[in-house]
């Protein structure tokens, strides 16, 4: 190991890793209402009607604004629908709504200059605008790819004039599910393809004296949006720019799966500071994904208000050289632009190592005289046949404090006791201390024990005390916070340790006190209340930010205004959107828009109807070709809308049946799961 000093230096993505610092971007004006520099986040959407369907467009317009929207996209495929957003214009003006506009492009050069003599706003799409996408490997020379960059520029250029002409901004947003041709041949299906795709239509537009720009880098899966955006910040960074960020993660689906992998790739983002506009995309009505974006970006507001006293104006330079970059003695320990996570010993043959991160579930309070209480931690008791059955998300341990159950426990359940109540218990059979850090040390440990747990704050690493505590391989911590905003106090602790060199494996725990507001909690359309939306936003984005960069054996969410069963929920919820633990078939879904060729919400439940039960599959659900093929690139199977009518069904990316009718096209689905020998019949 490399004994000399490594920085790893946030500056080239954030200002820092360890605390919150927004990082300060170029002030745009989209219509009169700008984006970036000291400006609060945004909060946007994007229409779900036909374009051609005025009073039907301005309608959701208007009841998207209501909702919170302070920009709205509508697409335009063609000439016919970017004229026509001229009068979807004049009819909101009409009803006195003036939210700027935003055309949404692909493939249509033509249309887009239409638009941006319209609308404040046009959003092109680098991988389709004058690029093209069959999936064919061409290896260019240096010469050949200058010359696509050339012939691209010449496509592009008119609509920068325009933009230009008539002061209209243009967002450049890359999507993971289609990069060209021209770019996967080059840098593959990566974020470091993602970046330079957009960078390139930056260069262009810089050549152009065209710096009216906002940049996105989306993907369906968090862990490749977050390394992507992250990589753009670098890049630019490094070529003297500082354009606002449009956060988003696409096709994250609906309900509580769209909602909690949206909230790991967003928060994770807006915790290192990135950030100047979001768009939550679900696979719902457009005006319920506005109070998800709300929701999210509202835990930022005082931090924001705070940044505005210090910094002044666009000097981001100056901001980011009066912060200390962290300084490691160890190198290659730690990536912000890569997956990596962080090794670790294996307790007791259990958690850590090459283990999957554990989930621990608080059942102190809970009534420990019915095996039923049970049924929210995933293991379901029958007194028939006096046996536990366990569901797919079961938890692997259940803290039970000073309390101790009146029924017998499952064979297979850990539990956890705090050190007082478990030095007591006659039989420890899967029954683990919880000491505090000061019990540890001063406690004369039962070392044969199986498992010791030990409750740390982010701070102890720098007390003396903690130089004291004995180490073996059956500890494990449990680092907890109280803090609204202890993400980065976290992952500090974590950093720490990789700089010493500890290798203790570490459960991640986080206290919500949520509010009620004085009210009983609201229940939404989609059977949750808002405290379940507060919690899988909140606990996704604090622990899903360490688990993106591999830091966490282990989850332990308490919230006590909420039922256990909703906190086992999130709980892997958030695993699964990190990858990290897969504990349910997982659906690439898109947002409907007026390209979508049939009812996605309908479909989509249709499809999770018949398929959830297939563990660890991914099944993408595409409304049109836009990014089907391309953002399923990790799916396992494709359902995407070909025609009026039409489905084309695929197995990865290869197409396996075209133009299938809707009425028989889930069937067929189906079918082709079957012949490949991953279909299992639901347990009734």
């Amino acid at each position: 190991m490399n004994a000399d000093a490594v920085k790893v230096l946030p500056g080239k993505y954030c200002n820092s890793l360890t605390d919150y610092s927004r990082f300060v971007t170029r002030e745009v004006f989209i219509g009169d209402v700008p984006m970036g520099g000291s400006n609060p986040i945004r909060i946007q959407s994007m229409t779900t009607t036909d374009t051609m369907d005025t009073i039907g467009t301005v309608e959701q317009t208007i009841r998207m604004v209501n909702a919170g929207c302070e920009y709205v996209r509508i697409t335009a495929p063609s000439i016919k629908e970017a004229n026509n957003l001229a009068e979807i214009k004049k009819q909101l003006r009409m009803r006195g709504c003036n939210v700027p506009l935003v055309a949404d492009i692909h493939f249509t050069p033509n249309a887009a200059e239409v638009a941006a003599r319209i609308v404040e706003k046009v959003r092109v799409n680098p991988g389709n605008y004058a690029d093209k996408k069959k999936f064919d490997q061409i290896d260019y020379t240096d010469l050949e790819y200058k010359a696509e960059l050339e012939r691209i520029f010449q496509k592009f250029k008119p609509l920068v004039g325009v933009c230009k002409e008539y002061g209209t901004a243009m967002r450049i947003g890359t999507n993971h599910g289609s990069l060209s041709d021209r770019i996967m041949s080059r840098y593959g299906d990566t974020p470091q393809g993602m970046v330079e795709s957009a960078m390139e239509f930056i260069r262009m537009c810089e050549e152009l004296n065209y710096y009216n720009l906002v940049v996105s880098m989306k993907s369906s899966n968090p862990q490749v949006m977050v390394q992507a955006y992250r990589l753009l910040v670098e890049s630019m960074v490094a070529e003297g720019m500082n354009y606002p960020l449009h956060l988003g993660v696409t096709e994250a689906g609906d309900g509580e799966d769209g909602r909690i992998k949206s909230a790991v790739g967003i928060g994770t983002l807006l915790e290192d500071g990135l950030g100047d506009t979001v768009r939550v995309s679900l696979t719902e009505e457009p005006e319920a994904e506005a109070p998800v974006a709300i929701a999210l970006v509202q835990r930022y507001a005082l931090r924001a208000e705070d940044e505005r006293r210090k910094v002044k104006g666009n000097d981001y330079e100056k901001q980011r050289e009066n912060l200390s970059p962290l300084t490691f003695n160890r190198s290659n320990l730690y990536s912000p632009y890569e997956y990596k996570k962080r090794e670790t010993y294996e307790a007791n043959a259990f958690i850590g190592g090459h283990m999957v991160p554990r989930v621990v579930l608080n059942l102190e309070n809970a009534n420990l005289k019915d095996a039923a209480v049970l049924d929210a931690a995933g293991y379901i008791y029958s007194p028939l046949l006096d046996k536990y059955n366990m569901a797919e998300q079961s938890v692997d341990f259940v803290f039970m404090g000073d309390m101790l159950p009146s029924f017998n426990m499952p064979g297979n359940l850990r539990q956890l006791y705090n050190y007082n109540t478990w030095k007591k218990l006659a039989n420890k059979t899967l029954c683990h201390p919880l000491f505090t850090l000061e019990e540890y040390i001063a406690a004369d440990v039962d070392r044969s024990s199986a498992l010791n747990l030990v409750r740390v704050v982010p701070t102890d690493l720098d007390t003396d005390a903690f130089g004291a505590i004995p180490l073996d391989h059956s500890l494990v911590f449990v680092l907890e916070t109280t803090e609204l905003h202890g993400m980065a106090d976290q992952r500090s602790f974590f950093l720490k340790m990789l700089e010493m060199g500890l290798d203790v494996p570490v459960i991640v725990k986080r206290d919500y006190d949520l509010s009620q507001k004085n009210h009983e909690p609201s229940t939404m359309d989609n059977g949750q209340t808002d405290l379940d939306t507060q919690l899988q936003l909140f606990a996704s984005t604090d622990l899903g930010a360490l688990l993106v960069d591999g830091f966490g054996d282990g989850i332990w969410i308490d919230a006590p205004l909420l039922p256990a069963k909703v906190i086992t929920s999130t709980s892997f919820g958030i695993l699964q959107a990190t990858r990290s633990r897969i504990s349910k078939t997982e659906y690439i879904s898109c947002p409907s828009c007026g390209r979508t060729l049939f009812d996605l919400m309908i479909t989509t439940q249709m499809i999770r109807s018949r398929t959830s039960h297939l563990k660890g599959l991914k099944i993408g659900i595409m409304g049109c070709i836009v990014n089907g093929p391309g953002e399923m690139a990790d799916a396992d199977y494709g359902y995407v809308g070909s025609g009026p009518d039409k489905i084309t069904l695929y197995r990865g990316k290869e197409v396996v049946k075209k133009n299938v009718n809707t009425d028989n096209a889930l069937d067929e689905l189906i079918n082709i799961i079957k012949e490949d020998g991953n279909w299992i019949d639901p347990v009734e």
